[in-house]
């Protein structure tokens, strides 16, 4: 999250631990000194997404994309870093093995130059860094040979990732005092490789080898020739940092027959050669998180869903995102400024969900008040994710229920005594009419004001699809009624592929109803009580399809 202005840097800071407000502050000082205008931003941006985990992205890095107009990305890069976009900017994938055709540099070239001179602000999202193994120096040629002004932003390469995410030192004061970062593919036009096996042999550190999977046996037998022991420690590292990190220790006489031999281990894969690659400087921690190696699908609204993104990512799960419901504003302003007028006429003001929260604050400061306008009033949550976004406004709730549904918020509202009282309900566009309901029954004074609009995504990206249908996700988080719907619509029997994990009894009620009951049901109603039910599921079964 990045802070725009210090009022909102300061109403982060209720609930925070001094950790997390010195983030935020140091967030906000490199906003204000990155706040460029359009015509301040080169043209051009080559960027490193780091090594496949969406977090470990610069802050410049996510600094540009935010800026973009057009993002031309690798495929590797993790498509949640593509989140950092605005939602206007036209993302183009550059090909992708087995799918798509992939581009040549040449068309890379041309097309940056294109979008720049039409004026459009671009990013060249690469995996990594790109200055390491990337063709960024081809594209930095390219560009300033055309005139076109450019940066390139750094990101972590593999290789560095790879001593923190598989638990192994780099450099050593005993054993390693260098690394060589060498690449096991060279340009098949070059008359010679560049490459001094000799030297690279007697090299007294760290070999890294990036791209050599399908040339092993050429470079292995090249050092192995040069003399360099076949005893020594290696280290095969795939997708490093991701949730499906693989790791294979083995020496070096034998990378070739695990990268190309009958179990083949696909790119993106670095080799670690050398004394470090047989050390260990912690317990793999990566390893060791609960929901390692699941595919989770979360299908929270797209601006909704970082949060159990980010819990899903830190469990240690693969993350798809497939939103089912859209949450915008509300276009027509009339009955919300009607409410807003009124609101020194009301009891208590009462919150079922962190959207209604923040949508009614947006309405209320375009209104041109701030929260003292809610002086008198009183104030009820559902729950405490909506009780924790009341909090980043500095205003903490009189009310929340035991348990975090609309019928135990009624009954809560009730035993204060509702005869008489007169209540705001601040609400999406549809949902339950219990809360209203039962208030009216007790003699309250109800009213509802609609802040954001629910509705239903109406198609389902098709890569999504494909692998619901070929069992490759393992859980589909339900977050809401409106989403169990929408599911149901979007995907129809390919969901019984997968497992729902839903996050309160209502919700489940609708799961079943529509004939897809969930496997596992949230204790506690919230994003982290939903995937502490998915952890004690354990993982699929061994002879699970999927």
């Amino acid at each position: 999250m990045l802070v725009s202005g210090l009022d909102n840097l300061a109403d982060c800071w209720s609930g925070s631990s001094n950790e997390t407000w010195l983030t935020l502050f140091s967030l906000h000082q490199y906003e204000l000194m990155n706040s460029q205008t359009q015509s301040d931003l080169p043209m051009v941006s080559l960027v490193g997404a780091g090594p496949g985990d969406p977090r470990l992205i610069t802050l410049e890095a996510v600094d540009c994309l935010r800026h973009a107009d057009v993002v031309l990305y690798d495929y590797l890069v993790n498509p949640q870093i593509l989140d950092h976009a605005p939602s206007t900017a036209e993302q183009i994938c550059l090909g992708r093995h087995g799918h798509s055709r992939i581009w040549t540099q040449a068309e890379i070239n041309e097309q940056m130059i294109q979008l720049a001179r039409a004026g459009k602000i671009v990013v060249r999202l690469k995996g990594g860094d790109p200055s390491v193994f990337a063709h960024g120096a081809d594209e930095a040629e390219a560009l300033s040979a055309a005139g076109i002004s450019f940066r390139m932003v750094a990101g972590v390469t593999a290789a560095l990732a790879a001593g923190s995410c598989a638990g192994i030192p780099l450099t050593h004061r005993n054993l390693a005092s260098a690394v060589a970062l060498v690449t096991g593919q060279e340009d098949p036009h070059k008359t010679e490789s560049n490459l001094d096996y000799d030297a690279l042999a007697r090299f007294p550190g760290t070999l890294v080898f990036y791209m050599g999977v399908t040339t092993a046996p050429e470079w292995t037998t090249a050092l192995l020739e040069a003399g360099k022991p076949a005893d020594t420690p290696a280290l095969i590292v795939r997708r490093v940092s991701c949730p499906d990190q693989l790791i294979v220790e083995c020496q070096l006489g034998q990378v070739a027959d695990k990268l190309a031999g009958a179990d083949t281990i696909r790119p993106p894969v670095i080799v670690i050669i050398g004394a470090v690659a047989a050390e260990s400087i912690n317990s793999d921690w990566l390893g060791q998180r609960p929901l390692l190696g699941q595919r989770i699908l979360v299908t929270r609204a797209l601006d909704q869903a970082s949060e159990l993104i980010d819990c899903c990512w830190r469990r240690g799960a693969a993350v798809v995102s497939q939103p089912a419901i859209e949450i915008s504003a509300v276009a027509e302003k009339a009955e919300i400024d009607q409410a807003l007028d009124q609101l020194d006429q009301f009891d208590w003001l009462v919150f079922s969900s962190r959207n209604g929260v923040s949508y009614f604050f947006e309405e209320l400061r375009r209104s041109g008040r701030d929260p003292r306008a809610l002086g008198g009033i009183k104030l009820a949550s559902i729950g405490p994710g909506t009780s924790q976004q009341l909090a980043s406004y500095h205003l903490l709730a009189d009310l929340q229920p035991d348990e975090y549904r609309a019928e135990a918020l009624a009954a809560a509202l009730a035993d204060e005594a509702a005869e008489g009282r007169r209540f705001l309900l601040v609400r999406a566009s549809r949902g339950r009419e219990v809360l209203a309901e039962t208030l009216s029954q007790q003699g309250a004074e109800v009213a509802q004001v609609v802040v954001y609009q629910s509705a239903d995504v109406s198609q389902a990206d098709p890569l999504i699809g494909q692998q619901l249908e070929a069992g490759q996700i393992d859980w589909i988080t339900v977050t809401s009624s409106a989403i169990a719907r929408s599911l149901v619509a979007l995907f129809g029997a390919d969901l019984a592929q997968a497992r729902l994990a839903s996050i309160s009894p209502l919700t489940s009620a609708v799961l079943a109803e529509l004939g897809h009951p969930a496997s596992v049901e949230a204790v506690v109603y919230t994003m982290e009580g939903l995937l502490e039910a998915i952890e004690q599921q354990g993982p699929p079964p061994l002879d699970d399809a999927r």
